[in-house]
């Protein structure tokens, strides 16, 4: 009884997870603007996608999008990587205030973090496109990226390095031979985390990009027709 109560779990939470997009799915066959609202079988909202000038917008979103979660998750990586290191070799009592701090980002609705990097920028004189947004999704993914590898810190032989430069290693070549492969998992789950996370952000985007240019694949499709009510 407990094993067939156990699969009834599982399949109760995939169901969860999954029948909102399953109903997405079966709604966009259909030329209703509102979801819900099922007017009959059509493949209407797709083949507007390839009228106009639509196509060429859609395909420019999303290259700026990938471009920007590439960017982003790559840099947060390697930043929150060698932050974690250097929190994890910090005394206990500034290891939690520093752990605080990261949280912080974390915890911050995403309108509150795009509206004080908004104010930051504007108060640098820096002008805001490209290279506003992925500082921003740099900003907000590597707290992360740094919550990812902390495990994999704290579950590695504290001595390993130790040993490495005993034996003649130099700090560097033991940070890429001892630790980096140690936690090369927790920064793999950490580039995927930042990536989605780059990709299916909104708030911090709409407050750091221009009003013309770029335009990530979020903003375009927020400003189709029946998408912004």
């Amino acid at each position: 009884m407990v094993k067939y109560l156990r699969k009834a779990y599982l399949w109760f939470l995939l169901v969860l997870l999954y029948a909102p997009i399953l109903i997405i799915m079966i709604f966009s066959f259909t030329e209703a603007k509102m979801l819900g609202n099922w007017t009959g079988f059509s493949t209407k909202l797709y083949t507007s996608l390839f009228a106009g000038g639509v196509h060429r917008s859609l395909i420019n979103a999303i290259w700026n999008t990938l471009a920007i979660a590439l960017i982003a998750a790559t840099v947060s990586t390697l930043l929150g990587s060698l932050a974690a290191i250097g929190i994890y070799n910090l005394r206990a009592r500034s290891r939690q205030a520093i752990g605080f701090v990261n949280s912080i980002p974390i915890l911050n609705p995403d309108i509150i973090t795009g509206v004080s990097l908004f104010l930051l920028f504007v108060s640098f004189g820096i002008s805001q496109g490209f290279t506003t947004v992925v500082l921003a999704h740099i900003t907000f993914c590597t707290p992360y990226v740094v919550l990812s590898v902390m495990p994999r810190l704290q579950q590695m032989n504290q001595h390993s390095y130790e040993a490495a430069l005993d034996l003649g290693a130099t700090p560097f070549q033991a940070l890429r031979k001892i630790i980096m492969p140690e936690i090369r998992p927790g920064m793999i789950s950490g580039f995927i985390l930042a990536f989605t996370l780059s990709i299916d952000d909104f708030a911090v985007t709409i407050f750091t990009i221009s009003n013309e240019g770029l335009e990530p694949f979020l903003l375009i499709f927020m400003r189709m027709p029946g998408k912004g009510n």
